[in-house]
């Protein structure tokens, strides 16, 4: 477990040596060329399983997690794993993800710090990456798992299914992969990243790199209590503020100070306590230059890059797709879930929560409502 008591190390990422938790780990053993023209040399994913996959191979599903989450959908947190499953409530014995029926796949993003190949990990002369790692795009992160489906025997997965980053992973899977992809749940994500988002992510990306610790990306190796802290944590604040809406924070903590603190006093007000308290979590359990390569990789996100735009893009779609959003995300709006559905040819689904973007993450009941439709239809379909 984390002790937020203790320094935090300069990377909060999953290294060798460090507990593997539930984690498997997959090598592709090959090059994966990146539509930069850059190429990583080999990679690894690491993932998590529940369940058995079926003789026939139908009842695969895999499972996208968003920027700061990781391979540990569901189970309790220990000894690997800092946290507890992001969806908890949907994976596990009589859950919509029963274990019992589906083949349950979820990998750490390729660029990610959990025990997938990013710029925490070490590069084929034996260093760290640091600041020679790539530059990703989401194309490149599908190309990974695509790799990882072969390996695992997977041909067509049942569904993909993703919120945020994830979200735009599974899009991905259904444009650039239509026949390995027979159903999809797209959450609060966007066919490609606005003006407003990437904007959003640029001051998070300079307080990170403008950060004293930062030594150009290569800070890894440094000891517990140095490296890029207070830029990381600046970013998740920002970030933070995006993921909750207004009313919800309004309401939550109004102008209340935090436990008999005074800001005339060098005090905080409650709700300033609450973003440091995110922070705090994040700089002990997440890499910042995972942070950085992330984020610029949802910045780059478009569907319809190379394709004829995105209405084109999403023609190519053959799965059953069902497209949600949450009414008080005021980083994705709805209306770029609208595009998507419009342009798939569905209706769009509504999550209605005062919780903001993070809704993706806490409305569970409403979530499972979604998938159970979906991964019943499948099921169905498959038993034809």
């Amino acid at each position: 477990m984390t002790t937020l008591r203790a320094l935090p190390p300069a990377t909060g990422a999953w290294r060798p040596g460090d507990a593997t938790g539930r984690r498997q780990f997959f090598t592709a053993g090959r090059p994966l060329q990146l539509e930069s023209g850059d190429s990583l040399p080999d990679f690894q994913l690491a993932y998590e399983t529940w369940g058995t996959l079926a003789v026939d191979r139908s009842n695969a599903v895999l499972v996208l997690h968003a920027l700061t989450g990781d391979s540990h959908v569901a189970g309790p947190a220990g000894d690997g794993h800092p946290t507890p499953g992001w969806w908890d409530g949907l994976v596990g014995p009589g859950r919509v993800l029963d274990p019992a029926r589906f083949f349950v796949v979820a990998p750490n993003v390729l660029g990610g710090c959990q025990g997938s190949t990013g710029p925490a990990s070490t590069a084929p002369d034996g260093g760290t990456w640091g600041s020679r790692f790539p530059a990703l795009t989401v194309r490149d992160q599908v190309a990974a798992e695509a790799a990882l489906a072969d390996a695992l025997g997977i041909g067509t997965w049942a569904a993909v299914l993703g919120g945020s980053m994830g979200g735009m992973r599974a899009l991905e899977w259904a444009v650039t992969l239509p026949d390995r992809v027979a159903s999809a749940l797209v959450l609060a994500a966007p066919a490609q990243a606005s003006a407003e988002q990437i904007a959003w992510a640029w001051p998070q990306i300079r307080a990170i790199e403008e950060d004293p610790g930062w030594h150009g990306g290569d800070y890894h190796d440094l000891p517990a209590g140095e490296g890029p802290h207070n830029g990381l944590g600046i970013a998740r604040r920002i970030a933070h503020i995006t993921y909750r809406s207004e009313p919800e924070l309004s309401a939550r903590f109004g102008r209340q100070y935090q436990h008999g603190e005074n800001p005339r006093d060098g005090g905080r007000f409650a709700v300033e306590s609450y973003l440091d308290h995110h922070a705090t979590k994040l700089v002990h359990r997440f890499d910042a230059a995972s942070y950085v390569t992330l984020t610029r990789t949802m910045n780059s996100h478009d569907i319809g890059r190379g394709r004829g735009g995105v209405e084109a893009a999403l023609r190519r779609i053959t799965a059953r797709t069902l497209v949600a959003g949450v009414d008080s995300d005021r980083l994705y709006p709805l209306a770029q879930q609208a595009e998507i559905a419009a342009g798939v040819g569905t209706d769009l689904r509504v999550i209605s929560s005062p919780y903001g973007h993070d809704a993706f993450l806490i409305e569970v009941d409403q979530i499972a409502a979604l998938l159970t439709g979906l991964v019943a239809y499948q099921r169905a379909k498959s038993d034809r």
